[in-house]
């Protein structure tokens, strides 16, 4: 599957909402299962105007994912992190789950976060995608509430400044 991270602007502001909503809708139906209250207070701040603001704002680094079998030029992933750490923002298209597009956003954000020297980064992630990121090296540090009235998982990660070349574990004269 050939994606491509890129760095988001203003004019993916439209075709980013579309993703998150769909993504909420459809992909994360075992999380709200479907109750209208849960639903559309987790899409409430999802409209266009508000992703513009996120996307507009220079403490904000946003990637998105085109490509795909979808083709060339269409959003099928999307991913934030603020200045703080928190990445309050990643998702997939729910038909290219498991197609290595989360784990291309998370390498982009990860890279960044290194690059403002920050050394954890942080979310809160519905019960569903917890696995995933405890793939990729995320803690789960137990249930935490959304604002959004479903319970979560707080999950951090903890990140390298850089990436070491592994040693001998008694001597290192050969390095």
């Amino acid at each position: 599957m050939g994606i491509e991270i890129r760095h988001a602007t203003p004019n993916d502001a439209p075709a980013v909402c579309e993703l998150l909503r769909r993504s909420i809708e459809e992909g994360c139906v075992l999380d709200h299962g479907g109750r209208p209250e849960i639903l559309q207070a987790w899409l409430g701040n999802k409209t266009t105007q508000n992703v513009l603001g996120w996307l507009s704002s220079s403490s904000n680094f946003a990637v998105v994912a085109e490509g795909g079998a979808a083709g060339a030029g269409d959003v099928v992933g999307f991913a934030l992190l603020n200045q703080a750490g928190k990445v309050p923002l990643c998702y997939v298209r729910p038909d290219l789950l498991r197609n290595g597009v989360g784990r291309a956003l998370l390498d982009a954000l990860e890279a960044q976060a290194r690059a403002w020297n920050i050394s954890k980064v942080y979310m809160q992630s519905p019960g569903s995608a917890s696995g995933f990121f405890e793939r990729l090296g995320y803690v789960n540090a137990g249930k935490d509430k959304a604002c959004y009235g479903l319970e979560c998982d707080f999950l951090w990660k903890h990140l390298d400044a850089e990436t070491v070349p592994a040693r001998k574990r008694f001597c290192n004269c050969s390095q």
